[in-house]
């Protein structure tokens, strides 16, 4: 079957396409597939203009974690050129503020320090543990993914992209102003981006379908892969 449209896949803090390896797979004879790369990118903003200058005249769009806010801001800049949309695991308010903010902060300043410390595979093996479903962390496959992928990034990357995190714009007026085929899914387990904040973005977005995919966390993609995949090629196909 030729592919009769392009697809944007973005990937989430640390991840490259290895997080989109099994959906790559799975929707290729279907859809012209473009991977996002945000390079050292230090504003959500900036990923945006760096996926709109790379990609063709119109696609869709699905964005994982980190990648599901980048979507948001692709959205803000030109929703003329997305056909579809795919929130994964993802989020769309700013910093809380307060202390629930600043234990964000110091959480993810934590894992920075490791990282510069002891290196990007270290700080992947502490990091992954509370993103992934607790009864997958014996998978000696999944986990190794995961951390190998992660570490493949510099902590250059690392330090650029949470800065882009914690200083991320409020998008709740955006979902609620959007008029195309969307998506929201997550991990019925993910405890980093839960299930009740997916909730609230489909009833944000008028005509949104949520999948949540079970006993699964916050790498949904990696964790489930055949699930996700299924999700989104019904999505593409609607």
């Amino acid at each position: 079957m030729k592919a009769t449209q392009a697809l944007v896949l973005v990937p989430g803090l640390m991840c490259d396409d290895a997080v989109w390896q099994h959906q790559i797979a799975a929707l290729g004879a279907v859809c012209e597939i473009h991977v996002a790369e945000h390079a050292l990118c230090d504003s959500l903003g900036a990923m945006a203009e760096r996926i709109l200058d790379l990609a063709p005249p119109q696609f869709a769009m699905a964005g994982h974690s980190m990648g599901g806010r980048v979507a948001l801001e692709v959205m803000a800049r030109a929703p003329q050129r997305v056909t579809k949309l795919a929130l994964l695991d993802t989020g769309y308010q700013a910093l809380a503020a307060g202390e629930a903010g600043e234990r964000e902060k110091a959480g993810r300043y934590r894992l920075l320090e490791i990282a510069e410390r002891s290196g990007m595979l270290t700080m992947a093996e502490d990091w992954s543990r509370g993103m992934v479903y607790p009864p997958r962390l014996a998978d000696v496959p999944l986990m190794h993914a995961i951390n190998s992928m992660i570490a493949r990034a510099s902590v250059a990357q690392f330090a650029a992209q949470i800065r882009a995190l914690l200083e991320r714009p409020d998008r709740t007026d955006l979902l609620a102003a959007l008029r195309l085929p969307t998506l929201v899914l997550c991990g019925r387990n993910d405890s980093w981006s839960p299930l009740a904040r997916h909730e609230d973005m489909v009833k944000l977005v008028a005509g949104s379908q949520l999948v949540a995919v079970p006993d699964c966390g916050h790498m949904s993609t990696m964790e489930r892969p055949e699930a996700v995949s299924a999700a989104l090629l019904a999505w593409l196909e609607s």
